[in-house]
């Protein structure tokens, strides 16, 4: 029987009853739908419609509902409608009619927004701790190269010489910003709708207030309407996903070039790259396509979700059923992501040689030459114009600036001296960024200490949390 059928006296259309069902997807939050069901169920015991006895027997059903749920057989019902009909018929089935009092003052438009919260919590939470690893990791192959150097890019070109570990820790900001969004993100999701009803709000005198802290929300939502309407703490989520599935897919567009023989930065894992089944010599980096692939995906939920929910009526409307499946796959497409990305990292090897090789080429010591000049008066877009002109001659012939005699040096500007060759060693060029943020070593020593810190505190956070 539906949860609604009084009303009606024809069946519903075959094809249209199994269309519309969420069952398939929404059993995804039977877990969270159970949760909530017992914290209604006390507040139902408290207001006087359920005695003792019945909480009881409610409560102990849902738990047994719990536990047959690990097999999948049991989940396999082609009747439930979605997760609250199903619910209903496990618990009717298990304690007789008391299970149809559970559904007293309150409505599925509160139960599924309830249980989304829920759901999104609980992702929110893995997915820091995730995180908290990955940057951990980059950490680690930060403290491990050591005084290594590669070339930073601008527009693809070689710019200046960064330190290995400097370049590592800027992907570890990224996914400690991501880590953040998702804390802020956090404590929008984390109010109670139950006792909101279908839309005024329920019929029997609940306490809210106890509900949510049974289930561990800071407070109750603030407005009926709005707690059984809104899924705007669901774009919320989805969209800070898609910022952490680019940095995610910048990350592996970089390691892809990197890796290749052009570059050869970047030695690929075997355990996560396969190879081609015509060319015996081909090692593929699909661990790192896929991740570059799936970001599209996780942006295009997200875009999904924004325009299911652009044009809705207040309050709530069958559409918002269309803002689950874009929900589940993104959040579980970057469940399973991340921890794959660590491993990849945690296994990939760098060529520090090559690396430490490429830094010291292409004119990456211009700008030095430059602030050699500047610390000694000349005007910076005077010295830039003049070490651009030692370049050009530089290009002409086939060598670095390290490489063109003194007295040459000293036609474009007599205030070169000969100190001016230390100043462009790769030693010299690196220290010279000593701000901080700057890739100067001191300054990189000085950030792996404080991100671990940071680091640390987050896991810390993540894990604290139920």
């Amino acid at each position: 029987m539906k949860m609604w059928s009084g009303r009606f006296r024809q069946a519903l259309d075959t094809d249209f009853e199994r269309w519309q069902r969420s069952f398939e997807f929404d059993q995804r939050l039977l877990e969270h739908e159970l949760a909530a069901s017992g914290a209604h169920a006390r507040a139902l015991k408290d207001a006087g419609v359920l005695s003792a006895d019945e909480l009881i027997a409610v409560l102990e059903g849902l738990d047994k509902i719990g536990d047959l749920a690990a097999s999948p057989e049991f989940l396999q019902d082609s009747e439930a409608e979605d997760v609250h009909h199903f619910v209903e018929k496990q618990l009717v089935a298990l304690i007789g009619d008391t299970g149809l009092k559970l559904h007293s003052g309150r409505s599925r438009n509160e139960q599924i927004a309830t249980d989304l919260r829920l759901y999104v919590r609980a992702a929110i939470d893995r997915q820091r701790i995730d995180l908290a690893d990955l940057a951990g990791v980059l950490l680690e192959k930060a403290e491990q190269a050591g005084d290594a150097a590669i070339p930073a890019y601008t527009h693809l070109q070689r710019a200046e010489p960064v330190l290995v570990s400097h370049w590592l820790l800027a992907y570890m900001e990224m996914f400690l910003r991501d880590s953040d969004r998702l804390a802020d993100c956090r404590k929008r999701v984390n109010v109670c709708p139950l006792g909101s009803g279908a839309v005024a709000g329920a019929t029997v005198a609940l306490d809210r207030r106890a509900m949510a802290t049974g289930l561990e929300f800071d407070a109750p939502t603030a407005n009926s309407i709005d707690a059984t309407s809104d899924r705007d703490f669901v774009l919320e989520f989805v969209n800070t996903l898609s910022l952490l599935a680019l940095h995610l897919s910048r990350w592996a567009e970089e390691m892809i070039l990197f890796s290749t023989q052009e570059f050869g930065f970047v030695q690929l894992p075997e355990a996560y790259s396969t190879g081609s089944s015509a060319m015996p010599q081909k090692k593929n980096p699909d661990l790192l396509e896929l991740t570059r692939g799936k970001a599209g995906r996780v942006i295009g939920n997200a875009t999904a979700v924004m325009i299911a929910l652009k044009g809705l009526p207040l309050a709530y409307n069958k559409d918002l059923q269309e803002t689950q499946e874009p929900l589940f796959d993104s959040c579980e497409t970057v469940l399973t992501l991340v921890p794959l990305v660590t491993g990849w990292m945690k296994a990939a090897e760098f060529n520090y040689a090559r690396m430490q090789h490429a830094a010291q080429s292409g004119f990456m010591n211009a700008w030095a030459a430059a602030t050699y000049l500047v610390q000694r008066g000349v005007p910076s877009r005077t010295a830039h114009e003049q070490v651009g002109r030692i370049v050009q001659k530089c290009v002409e012939r086939g060598c670095e600036i390290q490489d063109v005699p003194l007295d040459e040096l000293r036609s474009m500007n007599p205030l070169f001296d000969q100190d001016l060759y230390t100043h462009l060693t790769l030693d010299a060029v690196l220290a010279i960024h000593d701000v901080q943020g700057g890739t100067a070593p001191a300054r990189v020593r000085q950030a792996i200490a404080e991100a671990k810190l940071r680091i640390e505190a987050i896991s810390e956070e993540a894990h604290a949390h139920p």
